[in-house]
């Protein structure tokens, strides 16, 4: 079943194939676990989004039709919602968040400390990124760090391939402007040279 296109695991699935949505998972839910991690920078959130992306998309299998070989683009389409979702969560618990006590990790094991420093350097990319309107930012993670064709990235969006085009163009433009550093007067680095 595995040599089964997506669009052939995908028709199965539909009929109710959980073999071949099994399939399907397997093919996509690493790539679909870290484009949520780039996009929350905590692992934990990315495995609970993925699983919700994974849900919501056996839940709407029968009422959506491929139109492409890959379910990558839809999937991520599917993903950038639900992370909409949870950020919009988020801010409305937020004051409630900040109220509890900051309670540090202790642990000392290699594994532990590596995803606090993934967490912590995915962070500091996401701070600037933050700054970008949202639909630039859609285009960017999509187009840059998923490596979606512009077609791809304007299928999982539900926008124009040449909006595509526009987005990613502005956004890298704003990415090479300058960013003020605390305590200078004026910012004297890129974003880029910031995040390395």
């Amino acid at each position: 079943m595995s040599e089964l296109t997506d669009a052939g695991l995908w028709e199965e699935a539909r009929g109710g194939r959980a073999e071949a949505f099994g399939v399907l998972f397997d093919r996509h839910h690493r790539a679909v676990y870290n484009y949520c991690f780039r996009r929350t920078a905590d692992w934990a959130v990315a495995e609970d989004l993925t699983s919700v992306v994974f849900l919501e998309t056996w839940r709407r299998r029968a009422s959506v039709r491929l139109e492409r070989d890959s379910l990558l683009p839809w999937l991520y389409g599917v993903a950038t919602n639900v992370v909409r979702n949870h950020r919009r969560s988020l801010r409305r618990h937020r004051e409630a968040l900040g109220r509890l006590p900051h309670m540090p990790v202790e642990d000392e094991s290699a594994d532990v400390a590596g995803r606090i420093d993934d967490q912590r350097r995915m962070r500091a990319v996401l701070d600037g990124i933050a700054a970008l309107p949202r639909r630039y930012q859609d285009v960017l993670v999509l187009c840059v760090w998923e490596e979606l064709s512009y077609a791809e990235a304007a299928a999982a969006l539900g926008v124009p391939v040449g909006t595509v085009r526009s987005r990613l163009s502005r956004a890298r433009e704003r990415l090479r402007e300058p960013v003020p550093r605390p305590g200078h007067r004026t910012g004297e680095t890129t974003l880029r040279e910031e995040l390395s």
